[in-house]
């Protein structure tokens, strides 16, 4: 598994948001650098975003969730076209950070 993972929830729906492309970036000084990216698979997860042996240095990393192409797949008008969160890393953990997701909306927690 990936030390990164995620997964999205439309909680409109009730459903996980699949086809989502996710971005993993990292901070270098004022930018930032892309590390990653993938799509949300039919469970609205993304588990394999970095090599299961890669870990990432501690840092600031940002995941970036391109949610406005999901919503035109839906033909649901959207307030927010991404969504990025921000979050550190200080360790070799495992990292989990799910988004929860609905048109006017979102909200996030670190999961497990």
């Amino acid at each position: 598994m990936s030390q990164i993972t995620t997964h999205i929830l439309d909680t409109t729906r009730g459903r996980p948001a699949a086809g989502v492309t996710i971005i993993l970036s990292e901070q270098h000084e004022t930018s930032w650098r892309e590390l990653a990216r993938g799509l949300t698979n039919a469970d609205g997860r993304l588990p394999d975003l970095l090599p299961p042996t890669q870990h990432l240095l501690p840092g600031i990393y940002q995941l970036r969730f391109l949610t406005q192409a999901y919503f035109d797949e839906l033909e649901v008008s959207a307030f927010y076209p991404f969504v990025e969160i921000g979050f550190t890393v200080n360790s070799t953990e495992h990292y989990h950070v799910p988004l929860l997701l609905n048109p006017f909306g979102y909200s996030t927690y670190r999961g497990s």
